[in-house]
């Protein structure tokens, strides 16, 4: 199982939220970049680098950011936030990003979106499924839709999208535990898809569980944060 350590900007400072409120921001680091610096010192070679900004603004705001940990580090980059328009993307990209995640713009502008996959391929562009009680959320997660989580992955599998970072909102941040049973579901219904699990990993023991269930890769932010998980351990368990 693929390892993802995330790395969430506002301001151009590492921060963590609750359940995607923005009101409960805490910063952790003000310097994204020497965060990057030392997963990749400890053998992390992918990060989940999210424009909490841009997903709030609707377009691209942290790009500096995204440029300055492409150029100082190796790290795989998939980057998300604010992806509304090809030229976002093609700024995305040009500042060094290798995917891209589109989660508002796959609900509110399908056509768009599913262009992305045609033109730049499966391999660069990721679903972001984030959902709240099953429905999928979207514009930074303030924003409820009537759109149901598994009907949603599957139409977007049949136009081609073959890599989902799947969000449970009501667990990310709170340290409790990952969505295993939702995810166990997805695969169920789809298991050749690249499923990322987002949201409630506090230890691990979580990874371990998700493992068990086959997840292809998990991201992990606030536990490494707040050292619920070092790096040692991380290492140990990669």
């Amino acid at each position: 199982m693929d390892i993802i350590p995330a790395i969430d900007i506002i301001d151009g400072h590492c921060v963590r939220l609750s359940r995607g409120d923005y009101s409960t921001k805490r910063v952790y680091n003000e310097n994204p970049v020497a965060v990057a610096k030392e997963f990749e010192n400890n053998g992390i070679h992918r990060l989940h680098l999210v424009d909490l900004d841009g997903a709030k603004a609707g377009h691209i705001v942290n790009t500096a950011t995204l440029e300055a940990i492409a150029t100082q580090t190796s790290l795989t980059i998939d980057f998300g936030g604010g992806l509304k328009t090809r030229s976002d993307l093609e700024t995305a990209f040009t500042c060094g990003a290798s995917m891209v995640t589109g989660g508002s713009i796959a609900v509110r502008n399908a056509e768009e979106f599913a262009s992305w996959i045609t033109e730049f391929g499966q391999e660069r562009i990721i679903l972001g499924a984030d959902a709240r009680e099953g429905h999928i959320a979207v514009q930074g997660w303030t924003e409820e839709t009537t759109t149901e989580l598994l009907p949603f992955i599957d139409s977007w599998y049949n136009r081609g999208i073959r890599k989902v970072i799947c969000t449970d909102i009501s667990r990310d941040g709170m340290l409790g535990g990952a969505a295993v049973d939702m995810y166990r579901s997805i695969l169920a219904m789809r298991s050749d898809i690249y499923l990322v699990a987002s949201g409630g990993v506090g230890s691990i023991d979580d990874l371990r569980e998700l493992q068990r269930a086959e997840l292809p890769a998990a991201i992990i932010g606030k536990a490494l944060y707040e050292g619920r998980v070092t790096l040692r351990q991380l290492q140990e368990f990669l």
